[in-house]
């Protein structure tokens, strides 16, 4: 490895997916603002919108998304351009 181009300031970070909750540690170099207590100790977190314990394909679990009322708002909006 080149000596001199990787970043010093690794520390534990907290990740939080907010459509579950899951909160994991792992050290990374991402600045943060807001902060998480996690058993006690005060971490850096990075609020995620899908991880590994959310995600379809790690989960096997799929989710319906309504994509009707998407695509009628899509159709009206751009209704004009069809003539």
């Amino acid at each position: 490895m080149k000596k001199g181009i990787h970043p010093e300031n690794y520390r534990m970070v907290a990740f939080k997916d907010m459509s579950n909750e899951d909160v994991f540690l792992t050290r990374s170099t991402v600045n943060t603002k807001e902060t998480l207590e996690v058993d006690g100790i005060e971490y850096p977190l990075v609020k995620l919108e899908i991880s590994r314990t959310s995600h379809p394909y790690y989960t096997g679990k799929t989710k319906m998304v309504d994509t009707a009322g998407r695509i009628d708002k899509f159709k009206t909006k751009y209704a004009k351009f069809s003539k």
